[in-house]
């Protein structure tokens, strides 16, 4: 089959009903970096304004913000495992999570009280490695399955951790089901961004932990606000999330929002340009390079904020992201270099793409980009598998597939 770029628009004009976003707004946000601000660990990560990158494909600005640093666990999953966590544990004990700082958390009254728990989740490598080093710094315990294909350096990365971590022989929405059947015969707790009917207050507060990043970004652009932002998905939590946020904070004046995927996983596209509201699901191995992106099943929570505040929604060829690493990775003279693994680099490759292939003038004309466009992405993991972006920043290859 060949390649191919391929393009959804959602028109949200005249809807009377839009799924509320005040849930991952500003004043849920500033909650959850509180929270975050209070591990010792915690820097706000840089927002690098790539100013040449940008004069070169002929837009007013483009910033990339660099998660590479979250945490020093290289992504920024764990702003969702840790405030998953600690919500839970805050409405166990019959409190609200701004009444459990990190040091409270870890305190012997609070060990206690709680005693000893397991947390159980399906990952590619950094939600796991996110949850591992939550309830490693929380004194509690965790289990991870990870679908076939996964690295062998995440998977060390979330041992590394105290974690009992394995690669199973399932696809990941396969991993995530098995999880959950653990989860109810050992009584452990599961912790999955993924939602479904039944299992959404824990994908919930998960959502609400990524915003942390996207409040950042906002302080750090000032008084610049973007024209254009750009959101990777793989079951479409964080994107709907951060559109969540954005369309809260700048209502009626929200910036084009996009929603970028591997055409080998595109769930969310194919939800959008079914146009009844309803997700739809993609099935089999899903071989793609995006291997935090290689999630066949929405989450129904971001679906259902993305079907009402995103306005376009990309399937497109692994590629262009390998292009957008290569791109992080060499900047221009004056640029910051940002580190972009696979998943990360998917929005800023679009972008790179889009501006410069003659083949896609209709795309950007269709999303309005030109030299007056302020641009936002975000790069969502740095090289966490570092076989991998050598074989294809380097060499040029596709290695699980070529």
């Amino acid at each position: 089959m060949k390649e191919a770029f391929n393009m959804v628009h959602i028109d949200h004009a005249g809807k009377k009903e839009l799924s509320p976003t005040e849930r991952f707004g500003k004043a849920h946000a500033k909650k959850a970096l509180a929270y975050h601000s209070s591990f010792p660990e915690y820097q706000e990560t840089p927002l690098s304004d790539l100013g040449n990158l940008a004069g070169y494909l002929g837009v007013e600005s483009l910033c990339v913000k660099d998660e590479s640093y979250r945490f020093g666990l290289n992504a920024f999953k764990v702003l969702g495992g840790s405030y998953c966590i600690g919500n839970y544990i805050a409405e166990r004990l019959l409190g609200d999570i701004s009444e459990f700082p990190f040091d409270r958390l870890i305190s012997r009254e609070i060990r206690e009280k709680l005693g000893e728990i397991t947390f159980v989740t399906a990952t590619d490598g950094n939600h796991g490695r996110g949850i591992a080093w939550t309830a490693n710094r929380l004194g509690q315990k965790s289990v991870v399955f990870m679908p076939k294909g996964s690295a062998v350096e995440r998977l060390r990365n979330i041992q590394a951790l105290g974690s009992e971590a394995s690669i199973t022989e399932m696809n990941y929405d396969d991993a995530v089901r098995h999880a959950n059947e653990c989860a109810k015969k050992y009584g452990w707790i599961m912790v999955q961004d993924t939602a479904w009917e039944g299992y959404e207050k824990i994908p919930g507060w998960i959502m609400e932990g990524y915003t942390t990043m996207a409040l950042e970004a906002v302080r750090q652009m000032k008084d610049r606000k973007p024209t254009h932002i750009f959101l990777q998905a793989g079951v479409g939590a964080m994107a709907g999330a951060v559109t969540g946020f954005f369309s809260d904070y700048y209502k009626e004046e929200r910036p084009i929002i996009t929603i970028v995927e591997p055409d080998k996983a595109d769930c969310i596209y194919r939800s959008a340009k079914a146009n009844d509201g309803k997700p739809r699901f993609v099935s089999g191995d899903m071989n793609t390079i995006m291997a935090g992106l290689a999630c066949g099943e929405p989450c129904t929570i971001g679906w259902e904020i993305l079907k009402d505040h995103a306005d376009y929604f990309i399937s497109m060829p692994d590629y262009a992201a390998a292009k957008g690493m290569r791109i992080l990775g060499n900047p221009l003279d004056g640029d910051a270099r940002v580190i972009s693994g696979e998943s990360g680099a998917v929005t800023t490759g679009f972008v790179a793409e889009v501006m410069t292939n003659p083949n896609l003038r209709g795309f950007r004309e269709e999303l309005k980009l030109d030299a007056s466009s302020r641009i936002l992405c975000f790069s969502t993991e740095g090289d966490t598998d570092r076989d991998n972006y050598r074989k294809i920043v380097w060499d040029g290859l596709f290695p699980s597939f070529s």
